[in-house]
């Protein structure tokens, strides 16, 4: 049975008499948007009438926020008002519309996106208005059919010649489309009671949605998700839905505080009980027989002895009686305590290390960047390195050495009444001079770190040292883990591009034309291999390199980010950096890395039930076999994809098994595995198949899967892919389960009727693109994180947040989310704009400047600078109520997201316009409205 009726929002009732009320019996569940003819082209009236505000893209009655007394007439509808399907005659055939008066005259009857003055000159993409789409048109020969309403099939227009064509046509209401707001608000309001893993092939809530999940089998979601919880028994099923059998695995993700963390269990000696041929962990789909003395494996099916000292008497269903006191046998995800056989060389590892190496040439002393560091290491950081729970203090030891064009170590040790510097100018044979003082406890030698911490800025106040070095650096951070027998974490804070002459030097080769061209994937890729084999040490090691890098011009993170990449690290980027405007940011990315949950030296494997296995893995990590992911350090925030191939015909109606195993050291140096099991269902039926599609997790995937091939491929090719398997799944649904429906009508399934607002916004997105919306060093950001993002992180990216800022209440914070439409924003109104990466807080050219004044603590519009602007603290509810919301999406997304403060109008409209995706965006792709017409006429091709 398909998942819960079309939403009320699209009420049959409204649509043409020509659309079938209902389709078959079988698919009363299944969403029918708005017919699209064959042949359909939107069109514009001859003499577009504008409203008043046209001009600024608006149209929309004044809003008044409670706190503002400015006289102003009430919206009646805050999130902009309910737009009508209308009927409009097309303009004559090659003519062009007449200008009256002060309305301007548009090419096709079209208005811009952006006001004439604001027009940005930006190269075109693939995918324009659909007067452009050729495909859109019916063939030639295609007869003409007079129906009413959307089924309108207009014909062919003649070539030439001004004749009017007979047949009214009709453009689609963006409203009466599948939007990503009404299908949260739906879903949000079908979870009545928490979310129970009781069951294999259970669809968990949206991603989007808040619930709770109650683990009684299988795995929390937000651990692991599949793209669909019924696995085709067949991989020809797999090819001709199209639909990618794939993971999205967060092991360390973060639970709501009313969930259940999975249990640490000790099995002594013993150590793990596992399956004795295929090795899987005890799970609660393990089935014992001969009263408990074996258990029958729930992947392979062989059969193991349990020890004597695992051994429990089973009850009248088969159960074990200790069922409910062991995690292992009643829950989806447990911990257990690691034996020797599973640490390096048989030998309990010691807790963690910090490793903290600063840039002091000229440029980062004259930032300020170094007095800060060392400042905010002194008064803050220190006192939030991260613990084991149920810990009073931090068991992590840490390290400082400073950089130019050599290495400054320095002695730490608490007997010292002065720290030591120790200078390595020989980079070619990379050594640490010390071993014992360079990493300590803070807590033992606090003192003399912060006589270091203050002497550094002092010391380096002068100098005029350019040139510096980075491979030698992180040579040097790894040599001091592993003199120290430790894993850990190296934090880099680098300004300019390592130049001078050392192992690692590299040299500015960016090329802005390229971007967008066949020849970005050079420009996309490292230069050589060296910091790909460092981060190969790294991850070997058991460290990572998390990267902060504060640069003005070209940095080649191409290249240098290879290492965070491959080991499992991070890149923090910081342009021009300033105290002023970054100095928070820079504060809080850094305590946000230290208190999220990490595992060190951690390896990862994906085993499966007989039939299926995986066979690609995309994310940051590094692999030497074909099964095992090794992390210097995996945390909270990073997520991991991994693609399951069939390699024989499954059972159908059976069950299948997926479990991931996590061996790691936590912050306390304990030797630990995470278990995480999950069981789906087997259909060999596209009716049991598309209900329980987890579009989230498939965008999550597609997403990865896009952006690994920027590397390998054109922007145009990668964008075309999407296009076709987005298809290619709407036609196989189509051809299968909605035979009975129109040949004019699009059918989405209730799963994936957000898939071509997605697809629309994902082929336009900047890392897609290739434009000159981001710069070299950005984009090849941009394809980091994106590679090791989870699942809410690609659906913020993908379809970015935007909250109302000026009916603000402290009752209704969040408050309801506003599609991604200029034409939603109120020229009276304040917004706030997220995708999880940026930030920005737009305001109507008529805001009240009342909020200017409660927000900013600015007099007047006109001293707000986009960069510089602040939302401050100020004693009045609004004030309030905007840092609480701005504070809950930077704790949600656990990211200091920058923030830009723009106007309307202003010369950064153009920008923000960009995360507006169901518009046409700052490169004029197709807006929503107009990818549907295009992926329509692509089903439709398939299909015949």
């Amino acid at each position: 049975m398909l998942a819960g009726p079309p939403p009320s929002h699209y009420n049959t009732a409204t649509l043409p008499s020509t659309m079938p009320s209902s389709a078959s019996p079988m698919y009363t569940n299944q969403f029918q948007p708005p017919v699209l003819p064959p042949n359909f082209q939107p069109s514009y009236p001859s003499q577009p009438v504008q409203p008043p505000m046209m001009t600024s893209g608006m149209n929309q009655p004044p809003a008044q926020h409670p706190y503002i007394n400015s006289g102003l007439v009430s919206s009646s509808n805050q999130y902009g008002p309910t737009l009508t399907m209308t009927t409009m005659n097309p303009p004559i055939h090659g003519s062009q519309p007449s200008n009256t008066g002060n309305i301007p005259a548009y090419t096709n009857g079209q208005p811009p996106l952006l006001p004439p003055v604001m027009q940005p000159t930006r190269s075109s993409t693939n995918y324009p208005s659909p007067s452009n789409y050729p495909n859109l048109h019916g063939p030639s020969s295609m007869p003409v059919v007079p129906t009413n309403g959307l089924n309108a099939h207009v014909g062919p227009t003649p070539l030439s010649g001004p004749v009017q064509s007979q047949y009214p046509q009709t453009r689609i209401d963006p409203e009466m489309l599948p939007n990503v707001i009404h299908v949260l608000e739906q879903s949000q309001e079908k979870i009545q009671e928490p979310f129970t893993t009781n069951a294999p092939g259970l669809l968990p809530p949206l991603v989007g949605t808040d619930f709770i999940c109650q683990d009684q089998g299988s795995c929390n979601p937000r651990l692991m998700r599949s793209t669909t919880y019924a696995v085709p028994n067949t991989a020809e099923m797999v090819k001709q839905s199209q639909i990618p059998i794939a993971l999205s695995i967060s092991p360390l993700a973060d639970l709501r505080t009313d969930e259940l963390e999975p249990p640490l269990s000790n099995f002594g000696e013993v150590g793990p009980v596992r399956c004795h041929r295929c090795k899987a962990y005890m799970c609660s789909f393990m089935q014992f027989i001969d009263g408990g003395k074996r258990f029958v494996c729930c992947f392979c099916d062989a059969t193991t002895d349990v020890a004597n000292e695992y051994f429990n008497h089973l009850d009248h269903s088969g159960r074990r009686t200790d069922w409910y006191q062991r995690p292992e046998l009643c829950l989806g995800s447990y911990e257990i305590v690691a034996t020797k056989q599973y640490c390096k060389d048989e030998k309990w590892p010691e807790p963690p290390a910090f490793i903290f190496m600063i840039d002091v040439s000229f440029n980062s002393v004259r930032s300020g960047l170094v007095d800060y560091i060392c400042h905010i290491l002194k008064t803050d950081l220190l006192d939030y390195l991260p613990k084991d729970k149920n810990t009073e203090t931090s068991n992590v030891r840490v390290g400082f050495a400073t950089f130019d064009k050599q290495i400054h170590f320095y002695n730490i040790r608490d007997s010292l009444g002065q720290p030591q510097m120790m200078v390595v100018s020989d980079l070619e044979e990379m050594f640490v001079p010390l071993l014992d003082g360079f990493l300590c406890s803070p807590q033992n030698s606090r003192g003399v770190i912060n006589t270091l911490l203050d002497q550094i800025p002092k010391t380096f106040a002068n100098s005029q040292e350019t040139e510096t070095i980075l491979a030698p650096v992180i040579e040097a951070g790894i040599q001091a883990l592993k003199g120290a027998n430790c894993s850990g974490k190296i934090y880099i804070f680098s300004t300019t591009l390592p130049i001078a002459v050392a192992p690692g030097k590299l040299s500015n080769r960016d090329d802005k034309k390229a971007l967008g061209t066949e020849k970005e994937k050079t420009l996309l890729s490292p230069v050589n291999n060296i910091y790909t084999k460092l981060g190969e040490e790294c991850a070997q090691t058991g460290c990572a390199v998390d990267l902060f890098v504060f640069p003005n011009a070209y940095y080649d993170l191409a290249t240098v980010g290879e290492v965070c990449r491959v080991s499992g690290g991070q890149i923090y980027k910081f342009n021009f950096f300033s105290i002023e405007n970054d100095g928070e940011r820079l504060l809080d990315e850094l305590r946000r890395n230290f208190q999220r949950s990490t595992a060190f030296d951690a390896l990862m494997r994906v085993r499966t039930s007989t039939g299926i296995r995986p066979i690609d893995f995309l994310g940051n990590f590094y692999m030497t076999n074909a099964t095992e992911m090794i992390f210097g350090t995996i945390d909270a925030d990073k997520s991991v994809s991994v693609e399951i191939k069939h390699d024989d015909k499954l059972t159908a109606d059976s069950n299948t098994y997926i479990q991931v195993a996590l061996l790691y050291t936590s912050i306390s140096g304990q030797r630990r595995l995470r278990i995480i099991t999950l069981a789906l269902t087997v259909t060999s039926s596209y009716t049991s198949l598309y209900p329980v599609c987890d579009l989230d997790t498939i965008m999550n995937y597609t997403t990865k899967v896009a952006v690994r091939s920027v590397l390998i491929s054109t922007p145009k090719s990668i964008r075309d892919s999407i296009i076709t398997q987005a298809a290619n799944m709407l036609a196989c649904y189509r051809k299968n389960c909605a035979q009975g429906s129109a040949a004019g009508q699009l059918i989405l399934p209730d799963t994936l009727k957000l898939l071509p607002v997605y697809v629309s916004s994902l082929i336009k997105s900047d890392v897609l693109t290739g434009t000159v919306t981001l710069m070299t060093d950005d984009r090849s950001w941009l394809i980091h994180r994106l590679m090791s993002m989870n699942i809410k992180g690609t659906s913020a990216y993908i379809y970015p947040r935007i909250y109302a800022l000026h009916t603000l209440e402290e009752i209704h914070i969040p408050p309801r989310m506003i599609r991604c439409l200029y034409e939603h924003l109120s020229e009276t109104g304040a917004y706030v704009i997220e995708n999880g990466l940026v930030m920005y807080i737009w305001l109507g050219s008529q805001l009240d400047p009342a909020f200017v004044q409660y927000v900013f603590g600015l007099q007047t519009v006109s001293q707000i600078q986009p960069e510089k602007c602040r939302v401050i603290e100020l004693d009045n509810p609004l004030s309030k109520n905007v840092r609480a919301l701005l504070n809950m999406i930077r704790d949600e997304r656990n990211s200091h997201m920058k923030l830009f403060v723009i106007q309307q109008r202003d010369s950064m409209e153009p920008f923000m316009r960009n995360y507006l995706v169901e518009d046409k965006g700052l490169t004029n792709g197709a807006s929503y409205v107009d990818f549907l017409y295009h992926l329509h006429r692509e089903v439709r091709n398939i299909l015949q």
